[in-house]
């Protein structure tokens, strides 16, 4: 194993595991602002990793991305929560799906941020350190864009993405129950299909979404071509 190689699985880690925490404990904190306990209570608003694993979306799926040589992809175990607490279930639905995208877009512009202000002087520190290369040509842009990536896909309004959220403004009151169920079980199901779907249709629909935006979105927070 080569030592790029081995920077680019630890820096693969190093931004995958933060991005689906802060995702998944914003979900739980703004449920909480909302009146909410209910993340609270079973410790999921803790920054602890392990507290969020999901075999298949924290392991399993993440190593398959790896070994096919794609990004590092995945999500954490989600956070629960009850909207009943909720002065308004639906509005309150749609505030607790944008948090979690919304910490992500945070994370990716404090990437982009620290990539500025350390500009004037990377070329330098570049040349002069090997680890500082790693940090600011490998690290920070793929913090960024595994963050980013974070961010668009679950901006999708396909259940149990966080974007359809949005979908619950729409939904009748009497099959919000039926809807809940979808979101909590499908998720293992609808990542299966997104890995098989490249294979059937000899095309990737979502990674060309995901160029177009999060790819030029981080080109547009960093001082250099990130993607």
């Amino acid at each position: 194993m080569s030592s790029q190689y081995l920077a680019y699985i630890v820096c693969s880690v190093l931004s995958f595991v933060p991005a689906i925490v802060f995702h998944e404990v914003a979900h739980g904190f703004a449920a909480y602002k909302l009146g909410d306990p209910t993340a609270k209570r079973v410790g999921r608003l803790s920054l602890n990793p392990l507290k969020h694993v999901d075999p298949f979306g924290t392991v399993i799926l993440p190593l398959c991305m790896l070994a096919m040589n794609g990004p590092v992809f995945g999500y954490a175990k989600p956070v629960p929560y009850n909207p009943s607490y909720f002065k308004n279930p639906k509005t309150g639905d749609v505030i607790v799906g944008l948090a979690g995208p919304a910490a992500n877009l945070v994370m990716a512009a404090f990437a982009g941020a620290i990539a500025w202000a350390l500009y004037g002087q990377a070329p330098a520190l570049v040349a002069q350190s090997g680890a500082f290369a790693y940090f600011y040509l490998m690290f920070l842009p793929m913090f960024a864009l595994i963050n980013l990536y974070l961010l668009f896909f679950n901006l999708l309004p396909i259940p149990p993405l966080d974007g359809s959220s949005v979908l619950a403004l729409f939904i009748p009151k009497k099959h919000m129950s039926t809807y809940y169920r979808v979101q909590q079980y499908a998720m293992p199901v609808f990542m299966i299909v997104l890995i098989v779907l490249p294979y059937v249709l000899h095309v990737n629909p979502v990674g060309v979404y995901l160029d177009v935006t999060a790819g030029n979105v981080a080109n547009l927070l960093f001082p250099f071509r990130v993607s």
